[in-house]
């Protein structure tokens, strides 16, 4: 028996799940084909039980600083299994209401995998699905190097399956996961180093903000190796023991966490037999209107690994079910000026070019405007954490085309600028605005200059 659809989504991530509720509202038959969680990575193994890890070790920073606003705490411990069994109950709960607003949407979801038989015929579980458009939708996977004894070390999607937090624990990797999985252990009182192959951590983020970020984290008891190339993991009686190319080792810990990346899932969903174009890291390779090369094949989110964050998926997805099947022709996704944020402690906001970027761009027509300062939170507190902002402006109007922040409050203060850049926004714009006092934010509109 041959089923027909208008839609078949192939993975039930955020971004999927946003194209074919989108397109049914439109009035699509719409079919969704994933086998496990529904969310994906951000609900399940990413941006939201990791934000809640987050939230604990602001928590615990908070409690250290009690004492300096008046508090007088004793005996204050942290019970990791408890906080699981919330960030646990609290995922499955987001999983449930994924799938009623799915089916409240209209769509069809099926538990299986799917396979494309050609582009115009899916198979699943030995039935034959017909439709005129197909997304892939599967998004990536952690990598986990091929060294020896690389098998004893967890990814971070195995950081949430830990019933306990390790007494130590490397992270190996220099990224924004890196960054933020090893904020929290520090937090929690694990003792964190971070080793990454290259010269400093964030290396595709503005300069100023891997500086800054590299200092709290050493402020933070964190040891930061950079220039560390694993060769392999050893188990020992003391722990796992991190073997490096240069023949030094780092260790031992109780746990050693992968986080060098992520790379695309596209084994076993009949893309090649389709001709489906892959690019070197095995991307699905699209236009921009999410286009594969093969007519009616489609690709959003980390599998086509264009600025892989869950808004960016949920947006091209939307964009993508707006032109199929709500008749705007022209609609499809601007990925310039994503604004994105790194949960580190302290946060990071950045929305545009960094300064290097925009100097190898614009040459001397680049001015940068640059300010530290200490958060008033931070005015009575023993522990001192400075906050740095920064604007990257070009030509005689000197327009905006960067703006960089890492401190308390520069998570939450990004997005109404990332507003204002996409809208043109210049210097002199920023300082006709009347600044609001005290915050961090108000540092942007007050830039001498």
């Amino acid at each position: 028996m041959t089923h027909s659809w208008d839609l078949v989504v192939i993975g039930g991530g955020s971004g999927g799940l946003a194209c074919a509720q989108r397109a049914a509202r439109y009035g699509a038959r719409v079919l969704v084909a994933e086998p496990a969680a529904l969310g994906g990575t951000c609900v399940n193994v990413g941006c939201v039980p990791k934000k809640l890890m987050y939230h604990a070790a602001d928590v615990a920073h908070a409690l250290g600083d009690a004492a300096d606003y008046g508090f007088a705490l004793e005996g204050a411990r942290h019970d990791w299994a408890a906080l699981k069994a919330s960030r646990d109950a609290y995922v499955e709960r987001l999983r449930g209401i994924y799938a009623d607003n799915l089916a409240a949407s209209g769509a069809t979801l099926i538990r299986a995998r799917a396979r494309i038989a050609d582009p115009g015929r899916i198979e699943i579980d030995g039935a034959t699905h017909a439709t005129g458009h197909v997304v892939i939708a599967t998004g990536s996977r952690p990598i986990v190097p091929a060294v020896p004894g690389a098998e004893a070390g967890v990814t971070s999607d195995g950081f949430f399956t830990l019933e306990a937090r390790p007494a130590s624990v490397a992270i190996v990797g220099g990224g924004y996961i890196a960054a933020e999985l090893s904020g929290v252990f520090a937090a929690l009182g694990s003792r964190v180093t971070v080793a990454f192959r290259g010269e400093r951590m964030l290396r595709d983020f503005d300069q100023m903000l891997s500086e800054r970020l590299a200092a709290a984290m050493r402020a933070d008891g964190i040891e930061i190796a950079g220039r560390a190339q694993p060769a392999g993991l050893e188990r020992t009686a003391g722990g796992l023991v991190l073997r490096l190319e240069d023949g030094g080792s780092l260790g031992p810990f109780d746990c050693v966490i992968w986080a060098i990346g992520r790379k695309p899932n596209v084994e076993g969903f009949g893309l090649a037999e389709a001709g489906v174009a892959l690019g070197p890291d095995g991307e699905v390779v699209t236009d921009l209107m999410q286009d594969s090369n093969v007519a009616g094949i489609h690709a959003i989110g980390d599998v086509t690994r264009r600025a892989e964050l869950t808004p960016v998926a949920i947006a091209a997805g939307r964009r993508l079910a707006d032109r199929l099947f709500g008749g705007q022709p022209d609609r499809h996704l601007d990925y310039r000026l994503i604004p994105t944020v790194v949960f580190s402690h302290p946060p990071i906001g950045t929305v545009g070019m960094s300064e290097d970027e925009a100097r190898a761009a614009w040459g001397d027509a680049v001015e940068v405007f640059r300010h530290d300062f200490m958060p008033l939170y931070h005015g009575i507190t023993a522990r001192r954490r400075r906050a740095e902002v920064k604007l990257v402006t070009t030509g005689k109007e000197r327009r905006i085309v960067g703006l960089h922040a890492i401190g308390m409050g520069a998570d939450e203060l990004l997005q109404g600028f990332a507003v204002a850049l996409r809208l043109g926004a210049t210097k002199r714009d920023f300082d006709d605005t009347v600044a609001i006092h005290p915050t961090s934010a108000e540092e942007l509109v007050t830039l001498p200059g």
